[in-house]
């Protein structure tokens, strides 16, 4: 009998977030795949005290870059009824982080897959945004060359005469400033929510024009960021 793929949510910040179930699963797994194993040590330090060194063990790293030469092996484990859990960095795996190709495999293997729910920054994002909550379109992060990143911004807004929402996007620190400058020249000096740093220390919502925006952080931006719009 095969064993099971668990996709666990861990939290965005604070420790507190993640869920009695999460660290059960964590706890009862053959494997961790983990997109940063010194991330993860972290959240195990934390919630397994005394058994450090036997969780660790269960580590080991599954990124962007290895996650396909990997998968034949990892498929073949859980055929054998091993059973393993995939975090991330941060949050839910596979939305915008290393996860989908193994999925997506095991799926079609017929081996089950279970997703642990728990910490998103989309959600919280959205909900604290004050922008409509009824429709919103979540477009992950935006192409990085500039020539794509326009003609996606065209299509999007083109997209959004049709179905109004509230568009979602996540970025970096070091690219937020050239996408909030193409948008800019796309969708106008409209109205934007950035969401930085959600449930940390320094968490940050605000809501202004992108010029303004850009000028709030002429002298650069740190931490996680989500960018939220809505044209209407």
């Amino acid at each position: 009998m095969s064993g099971t793929l668990y996709v666990v949510a861990t939290p965005i910040g604070n420790l507190k977030d993640i869920t009695f179930r999460a660290i059960e699963i964590l706890e009862s797994v053959d494997y961790i795949g983990s997109e940063d194993t010194r991330k993860t040590s972290i959240l195990i330090n934390h919630f397994f005290k005394g058994r450090e060194k036997e969780m660790q063990n269960k580590l080991f790293s599954y990124y962007d870059q290895v996650e396909l030469q990997k998968i034949p092996y990892l498929v073949a484990q859980l055929k054998e009824g091993k059973n393993i859990a995939i975090v991330s960095d941060a949050g839910t795996p596979a939305v915008s982080d290393p996860g989908f190709k193994f999925i997506r495999e095991c799926v079609k293997e017929g081996i089950n897959v279970v997703s642990i729910p728990g910490a998103s920054s989309i959600l919280p994002a959205l909900t604290s945004s004050g922008l409509p909550t009824d429709k919103f379109l979540f477009l992950g992060f935006l192409p990085q060359k500039p020539g794509h990143r326009i003609k996606f911004l065209e299509n999007i807004k083109e997209n959004l005469k049709t179905i109004n929402s509230t568009v979602i996007i996540f970025e970096s620190p070091y690219k937020i400033k050239r996408s909030l400058v193409d948008m800019q020249s796309v969708f106008g000096d409209i109205e934007i929510v950035i969401a930085r740093e959600l449930t940390k220390l320094h968490e940050e919502v605000i809501k202004d024009t992108i010029s303004n925006v850009l000028d709030h952080y002429k002298k650069g931006i740190k931490g996680e960021i989500v960018i939220l719009f809505n044209l209407k």
